[in-house]
């Protein structure tokens, strides 16, 4: 039996750019993990492997002890709670929490307004997919207020569907607070539907998505530890690479 299995499961996109995305994030992924742990990209929707494919191949390898499946996902809500959850456990494999809120998330957010040259003191909305689970709006309005404390400038959230205020909503909130242009900060892990309608708001800036940040990279493997240092297999291995 190998080594633990870090199993990142994405969203999935029929953006093919979106695919490539997540998979440079996981190879990024790959380089931190080091030798002895397993990284492999899985999909609830619209892409290959399928999370049920993933989850029969990781734990035929590692045996359901030894697979973790981190969602890629950037709050909680009902694709972590449903879609990936049920499968995870009727394969008897733990599941990470989501990615979101995390204050390692504003580096990154950060770093990507400061690409889009978008200049210090500006607003920002931060824009999400949108959910209609309550959990999912809580956890993103969260990282808007880690995100608005670290820039010293208001930040809102906005969403992209499902929820309001919408992201031009929130623009025009803050510009009216403000009587500032605003900046739109993509609270996306990847290209593809979603961030196009953001080109369409009215922010003055768009940020591109958070894709392999080192920020997220380190966060997936954080959460991935927390984990994978409760197994038998993961206590050996984890303890192989402080020793090496």
């Amino acid at each position: 039996m190998s080594g633990p299995t870090l199993l990142a499961v994405a969203h999935g996109s029929r953006d093919p750019a979106a695919k490539e995305c997540v998979l440079a994030l996981t190879g990024r992924v790959a380089g931190l993990a080091g030798e002895g742990i397993q990284v492999e990209a899985a999909f609830v929707q619209h892409e290959k492997p399928s999370l049920e494919t993933a989850l029969a191949g990781a734990t035929a390898e590692a045996g359901a002890d030894g697979a973790i499946v981190v969602p890629l996902l950037l709050s909680s809500g009902y694709h972590l709670s449903y879609d990936i959850g049920a499968a995870a456990r009727a394969a008897g494999v733990p599941v990470a929490q989501s990615l979101g809120p995390d204050p390692r998330l504003v580096s990154a957010l950060a770093d990507r307004l400061d690409e889009a040259g978008v200049p210090d003191g500006v607003p920002v909305v931060l824009a999400a997919a949108g959910s209609r689970d309550q959990r999912a709006l809580t956890d993103t309005r969260h990282q808007a207020a880690m995100l608005a404390a670290h820039r010293g400038t208001p930040v809102v959230a906005g969403f992209a569907s499902a929820a309001r205020p919408t992201v031009d909503e929130a623009v025009t909130f803050l510009a009216d607070l403000t009587g500032r242009p605003v900046a739109v900060a993509a609270y996306l892990l990847a290209p593809g539907l979603f961030h196009d309608q953001l080109w369409l708001s009215s922010g003055g800036w768009v940020s591109a998505p958070l894709g392999d940040h080192p920020a997220v990279a380190e966060l997936i493997m954080d959460r991935f530890r927390g984990l994978a240092g409760q197994s038998a297999a993961g206590r050996e291995v984890l303890a192989g690479a402080r020793c090496s």
